[in-house]
């Protein structure tokens, strides 16, 4: 691989004695990961059920090393959203922002969706995560990426972080900031990114990261953490944006408590660096930082509480709860918004949403055709077995053949039936007679 020679040059003077060990790794095969995703499948479950050769990824509980000629993305479970495909060193920054149950989460710069899926897992479909994306096309595939893993808990916005932290002042418990940078790390997997590299990018970068956290930090409230993270060597990406930060913004400070055994300290506190001939995995920097103060509870939190959004019950929820008791083991609670005839079931904590560019204001679960309801794919994505009163539960041929459009055979009675793999949910049916009517989206039926 031909690197450039300013770039050379400069880590030859960062790495020192490290220096040959680090161009050495460029001529060793990069190492490919997925994460289990738990809200479709536990790890333990998965670990018994999976029959390929993995290897625990040391800094997440989740990921798993995988040999590349097994493919795992081109298997009906990774259609059924059971793991996600991420890059080891990229599950770093989700695992220190340690996500909890029943909080308010930002994914500030989240596509493909990699780290919002992540956080999600963690979140266990309580609280309110907000993910982001600036380029329309690119959130697009974040949202397609959250309904694929089954995220019921779920704000997908397509903003500049201006424009979100005029509405989110002083809202998020926990916010991801996975900025985007020169992409030097990406080197070794992205030929791309070699090409794309100059000094003069990794400036901009830099100044462009400067200017997305102070965003960043206003959405923060007293007490919460905040992840900066870049897939970058450079040190004035690093080290030196966080400085400028940490000098513009006193009531930030380094997170001390995080804990970061397998990864190389940097030259700030609360900075490390995953360096590619030190682990298995490509070139990140993490820096993990907390807002002065008390935090509060998200559920005791009065002011934030008046923010929030809530609707009345509509005439036009008749045909969907006529649908639910129908075909669903116990009804689904919560709030509901109506997008035109779209029907979603909207997260805890939501915020008038008037005036944001929104792809995704929740669960997706229909929409009303007539006097008829018809269930969404992101609600069978997000739903278990138990949940429902049908299931079909496919053998593995059977499940490529759904998954191509085709039509199952089944005893069930009339009534939607909800497809199963390897008891994880992967689209809707109709049952008639003793066939299975496929409701699989034409867009995402497979060609291997």
């Amino acid at each position: 691989m031909n690197l450039p020679e300013p770039f050379l040059k400069r880590m030859k003077q960062t790495l020192g004695e490290d220096f040959d060990a680090f161009l050495k790794s460029y001529e060793e095969g990069r190492y490919q990961g997925l994460r289990v995703n738990e809200l479709k499948i536990s790890r333990d479950d998965f670990l018994k059920l999976s029959g390929f050769s993995l290897e625990q990824v040391p800094w997440c509980g989740n990921g798993f090393y995988y040999k590349e000629e097994e493919r795992p993305g081109r298997h009906v479970w990774h259609e059924a959203g059971m793991y996600y495909i991420q890059e080891p060193s990229a599950m770093s920054a989700a695992e220190l922002l340690q996500a909890k149950p029943g909080e308010r989460v930002l994914d500030l710069c989240a596509a493909p969706g990699g780290k919002s899926s992540q956080l999600a897992s963690a979140m266990k479909g309580e609280g309110l995560l907000v993910v982001n994306e600036i380029h329309p096309a690119r959130a697009k595939i974040l949202s397609q990426n959250m309904e694929r893993m089954g995220v019921r808990n779920v704000l997908v916005c397509s903003e500049t972080p201006a424009r979100l932290a005029d509405r989110f002042e002083g809202f998020f418990d926990r916010i991801l900031c996975d900025a985007p940078c020169s992409g030097e790390g990406m080197f070794r997997k992205d030929e791309n990114a070699v090409a794309e590299w100059s000094t003069e990018h990794v400036k901009m970068c830099a100044d462009r990261q400067f200017s997305i956290l102070l965003e960043a930090q206003r959405m923060l409230k007293p007490g919460g953490r905040l992840v900066y993270s870049t897939c970058t060597f450079a040190e004035e990406e690093n080290e030196g944006v966080i400085a400028r930060f940490l000098e513009a913004c006193p009531e930030m400070e380094a997170d001390l408590s995080a804990d970061c055994p397998y990864f190389t300290p940097g030259k700030l506190p609360g900075t490390w660096r995953l360096w590619p001939h030190r682990l298995h995995g490509e070139g990140h920097g993490v820096a993990v930082l907390k807002k002065a103060g008390e935090r509060m509870d998200s559920r005791d939190d009065r002011m934030i509480q008046e923010k929030t959004i809530s609707w009345d019950d509509r005439k036009q929820l008749k045909e969907f709860h006529a649908w639910e008791a129908e075909t669903l083991a116990e009804p689904l609670r919560g709030q509901y918004l109506f997008f035109g005839n779209q029907l979603y079931r909207v997260p805890e904590f939501c915020p008038p949403l008037k005036g944001l560019k929104v792809l995704r204001p929740g669960l997706q679960m229909g929409e009303i055709k007539g006097k008829l309801f018809k269930p969404a794919h992101a609600l069978a994505m997000a739903l278990h077995p138990e949940e429902v009163r049908r299931t079909v539960c496919a053998d593995r041929g059977d499940i490529y053949r759904y998954l191509h459009g085709e039509t199952l055979e089944c005893g069930q009675e009339k009534g939607w039936v909800l497809v199963c793999v390897d008891g994880v949910s992967a689209g809707w049916g109709k049952a008639s007679g003793q066939t299975v009517k496929n409701h699989y989206p034409k867009g995402l039926r497979i060609s291997w």
